[in-house]
Parts: C-alpha cells; sequence; structure tokens
C-alpha cells in the first residue's frame, strides 16, 4: 500500500481480478512492470514493507526503506526499482519478513541471505549493525542447505534439507529455544525435544515459535502468555515442548497470527488456540484458547489454512474451494468463520487484514490457459477459424456455424431446416446497420452488450424480431445506463416502438421528473403526434402539470 515500508512483490503478469465482497468491497490485482521488464514474476511477503521484484535472473527493489528493508546498500526510498546485485541469478524458495523489518531469504541452491533491521542480531551476523544489502549468512551453517526460512518480531528461524531448526535474534521470551532468554547473535541449532526429530515446517508468532515433525507432531517454544503454544498453559517455555493436545492427530500445516496459532490435520480437521480477541480462533466467543480446539467442524475437508504474523486474521480453504476467513477482518471481529466470495486464501489478507498483506510468498506467473468462455470469446470474427461470414453493409463478421445453432434458436432453424441459407458461405443482411448486427453476433459469442444507447435500439429491435429475451433485457439495461435529457423522448419511443414495457415505464418517469428539459429537446419535437399525445396525456394523469 502506497505510504507503508512494505510488500514483497515478485511481478508476473498479473491477471486483473475484480474481487466483491459484503461490504460493496472491490478489490483489483494490476499488472505490474519493473524498469521496462514486461516479463517478471512477483512474490508477496506477510508484512507491508518492502516491494521485490524478480525478472527472469535479476532482482530489483523499491518502496520506503525503513531499516534499509530494501537491501539497496543505502538508506534512502525509491519509487524506481533499484537493482540488487547479490541476489540476480538466485531462485527464491523462501521469504519471510519481521517487523523491525529484517528479510530473510532462501535460495535453490540452500543459501540463505538476510538484510535489514538488526538491533536484536535478527540478521545472524553477529552484530547489531543495520543490514544495508543482503549477506550470506554462513554463521553455523556451512554445508547446510536451508530450505525455509520464518521470522517473527524479531527473531528468525531457518529450517534445513536435514530436518534441522536454526534459531536467532531477540530471545526475551525464549523463541529461539536455547534454555535462556538471552539474546542469540548467531544462528544456533534448537534441539532438546527436536535433537533426534526430523522437522519438516516450521513458523512464527510475533514471539513464539512452532515446528512440525516427520510423524505429524508439533512443537511449541517461546512466548505463551495468550496460550498461542497450545500447552494448556500460559507460562512462557525457553525449549521446545510438544503439544499435548494434538496427541494422536498428525498434522501437516501449522500457521501463527500474531498471538494465535491453526493446525491442518492429514484428516482435513482445523484446530486453533491462542489468543481470541477479535475472534481469530472462530470459535464463536473471544474467550482464550490454551490447548488446540477443533473448529469448522460441519464444514467439508480443510485442504489449506492461513495466518500471518502480523495479524490477527485466519483463513482456510475447503475441498471444494470454498474460502472461509475470521478474526479481526477490517476493524470488526468476525468470531465464526464467514464463507467468502474468495478463491484462495491470499486475497483474504490482501483485502481485510489489518495490515493489507499476504500470509506467504506468492509467484504469480503468465498462463496462457483459456477457458471455454474466454477461447470463444477470442475466435469471435477471426477469418482463420470461421466457416461462415455475414455481409453487412460492405463488411464481413466472420462466424461459426456451431454457435451460433448452439446459441440462437433463429440460426438453429435456419441451419437444421433447409433454408438457403444453409447452403451458402456468405449471407448478406439488409434488415440492420453493421455496428447492431455485428453487436448481436458478438453477444452470442460472450454475453456481453457494447454499444452506445442510441445503437441499442437498434438492437433492441433485432432482440425482438429474433425473440431473443435475454439480449432484450440487455438491450434495456444499455439504454437505462446512458439515458439523458437529450435522447430520452427518444428512447421512450424506441421502447413504445418494441414493446419494452420496463424500459418504457423507466423512460417515461425520466421524462416526467425532466419534464420542461426534455420538451425543449429536439428529440421531443420530433416525435409523431399520437405518441406525443398519449404521452401528454399520462403526463397529466400523474399531476405533472399541476401548478
Amino acid at each position: 500500500p502506497a505510504g507503508r515500508p512494505g510488500a514483497v512483490i515478485h511481478s508476473a503478469g498479473l491477471r486483473v481480478r475484480d474481487l466483491c465482497q459484503r461490504g460493496h468491497l472491490h478489490h483489483e490485482k494490476r499488472p505490474c512492470r519493473c524498469s521496462g521488464e514486461a516479463d517478471t514474476h512477483a512474490v508477496h511477503t506477510p508484512e507491508p514493507h518492502l516491494p521485490l521484484c524478480f525478472s527472469l535472473d535479476q532482482v530489483w527493489a523499491f518502496g520506503l526503506n525503513c531499516s534499509n528493508c530494501l537491501g539497496t546498500g543505502d538508506s534512502q526510498s525509491s519509487i524506481l526499482p533499484k537493482k540488487l546485485d547479490v541476489l540476480c541469478g538466485k531462485k527464491v524458495v523462501s521469504l519471510s519478513y519481521g517487523s523491525g523489518p529484517h528479510v530473510l531469504l532462501a535460495s535453490e541452491d540452500g543459501e540463505l541471505f538476510a538484510w535489514g533491521h538488526n538491533s536484536y542480531s535478527q540478521l545472524g551476523n553477529g552484530t547489531t549493525n543495520q543490514g544495508v544489502a543482503p549477506v550470506l549468512v554462513s554463521a553455523n551453517l556451512l554445508n547446510k542447505r536451508v530450505t525455509e526460512v520464518a521470522c517473527g518480531s524479531h527473531h528468525s528461524l531457518a529450517l534445513t534439507d536435514a530436518g534441522e531448526v536454526y534459531a536467532w535474534g531477540y530471545n526475551n521470551c525464549g523463541q529461539v529455544g536455547s534454555g535462556s532468554t538471552a539474546n542469540q547473535p548467531t544462528p544456533r541449532r534448537v534441539s532438546n525435544c527436536l535433537q533426534n526429530k526430523v522437522v519438516v515446517s516450521i513458523t512464527c508468532g510475533q514471539t513464539s515459535s512452532l515446528a512440525v515433525v516427520q510423524n505429524g507432531e508439533v512443537y511449541g517454544w517461546g512466548y505463551n502468555g495468550n496460550g498461542q503454544l497450545g500447552l494448556g498453559n500460559n507460562g512462557n517455555q525457553l525449549t521446545p515442548c510438544r503439544l499435548v493436545g494434538l496427541q494422536g492427530l498428525r498434522v501437516l500445516q501449522i500457521a501463527s497470527g500474531y498471538a494465535h496459532s491453526l493446525a491442518l490435520t492429514d484428516e482435513g480437521l482445523l484446530y486453533a488456540w491462542g489468543a481470541n480477541t477479535y475472534g481469530q480462533l472462530g470459535t464463536g466467543n473471544k474467550s482464550n484458547q490454551l490447548s488446540p480446539v477443533q473448529i469448522l467442524t460441519e464444514k467439508e475437508r480443510i485442504v489449506e489454512i492461513a495466518a500471518c504474523h502480523s495479524t490477527h486474521t485466519s483463513a482456510a480453504k475447503t475441498q471444494s474451494g470454498q474460502v472461509y476467513m475470521w478474526g479481526q477482518c477490517r476493524g470488526q471481529s468476525i468470531v465464526l468463520p464467514f464463507l467468502t466470495l474468495f478463491s484462495c486464501t491470499d486475497d483474504v489478507f490482501a483485502c481485510f487484514a489489518t495490515p493489507s498483506v499476504t500470509w506467504r510468498l506468492l509467484s504469480l506467473e503468465h498462463d496462457d490457459f483459456l477457458t471455454v468462455a474466454q477461447s470463444l470469446k477470442k475466435e469471435f470474427d477471426s477469418p482463420d477459424t470461421a466457416d461462415l461470414k455475414f455481409s453487412v453493409e460492405g463488411k464481413y463478421i466472420h462466424v461459426h456455424k456451431a454457435v451460433l445453432k448452439i446459441r440462437c434458436e433463429h440460426f438453429r432453424s435456419m441451419f437444421q431446416s433447409h433454408w438457403n441459407e444453409d447452403m451458402k458461405e456468405v449471407i448478406e443482411i439488409n434488415q440492420f446497420p453493421y455496428p447492431v448486427y455485428r453487436a448481436f453476433l458478438q453477444f452470442l459469442y460472450t454475453d456481453n452488450v457494447d454499444l452506445p444507447p442510441e445503437d441499442a435500439i437498434g438492437l433492441l429491435d433485432l432482440a425482438t424480431s429474433y425473440c431473443e429475451k435475454r439480449l432484450k433485457r440487455l438491450c434495456q439495461h444499455t439504454i437505462k445506463r446512458g439515458i439523458t435529457v437529450e435522447n430520452a423522448f427518444s428512447l421512450l419511443a424506441a421502447a413504445v416502438r418494441y414493446d419494452a414495457e420496463d424500459l418504457e415505464e423507466f423512460c417515461f418517469k425520466f421524462c416526467v421528473n425532466r419534464l420542461t428539459e426534455v420538451t425543449q429537446t429536439a428529440a421531443f419535437w420530433q416525435i409523431e403526434g399520437n405518441l406525443l399525445k398519449q404521452f401528454i396525456c399520462r403526463a397529466s394523469r400523474c399531476g405533472a402539470f399541476k401548478n
């Protein structure tokens, strides 16, 4: 968002999407172009701080530069993309963002880079100096391949391909898992209960840490004042502790909010625990839960859960693609999961979370796939694939017989009843002007009408002749949207002529409500006498001429 320090974007030809939600919210994702590069990829991290763009093998950053979070080597904010040479050629597999802000990035080669805020050594370089540019984090990670990173407010986690967890940074509540509350300046392996475990996933709350091991057990450590570790108490944990409340369940995914946690099992069951001030647990109340409780019990199988350490919002997606949200949403507290119109959980956080963020790194690549509707629209008036032409006012319109037969009863009869037209490659049309007939054929391919109101009158005539009821309704809607004082009486006359009662009533009321202006237009005095008399009589009965 403008004026805020952050949001990581991996730009790649995003399609514009109009997301409507209750409350008349419209959210759009638009294509972005960075430094003239059209073929880019976009990633979005869970904090509104740092726009990054990855274009081919190059990496660019722009936006506000709080605590050097852009990594450009200086403290200057920039509205123009700046190239980050040290990251060029690196394929990003994981990226996370703290509240400082500080940034962690893991590459496909297993390298770990860090930059930004470092007052608590959360960059893992052994100092508290700000990281003005991405630096390779190597302390205690030599010969280790990092596959996943996670950031809390001011602490950091890294997961290796061997299933080991390393932690460093701020440790006032034990979130580093070292057994003390001393800050950790460099990566240190989290052991104790995790010593002989293979960890497969990690996540951070603001000052807490969670990990899922290979057998589906969940371990937590750090701050637990709201029960976000799910241990049945609210005491902080300086070392990892297993969540006994999930015993017997195999957890596939965990997600941490600001001070609450979610877990998804292999059976598609959803559990929540921790802070519940905004209803983020989805239990129907605002009481904190010290142990995991199952929610969405009456819904179908859950396949994805979402939360972000900077928000009090939760989301989940079901097997059929339904997306639910709850918690703090646009300043309101939703205490039970609410079914949205979204198709992915990322849109919940982009539209309703405070701040507006996404909860994971995204790669939004260009998709060449076309739906059936998109393919039909693309092939309208295409000479390459058409098998029939209409000639109107000397201009050709290229169409497909099969589409016309499927979409229109008039053409179905024409091409199946041995009319003369069935044998022709070119059909002459003399009853209607070119813009009107082209709009009609385009409607059969797109379900849309794209004409000015005056031409829509002619299309209304065609729709009446061809008995196309839906097209008739769309024409009336188009005319209503384009009515003015100058054309109102002409549109009224057309509505009467084509027996469009709803449109006639609309135009009549428009004329009566603006009677003085309408009666001074040329259209009013050009109308034939009978219609003019009928209008005056009807307007009189409505009291239009009373003093």
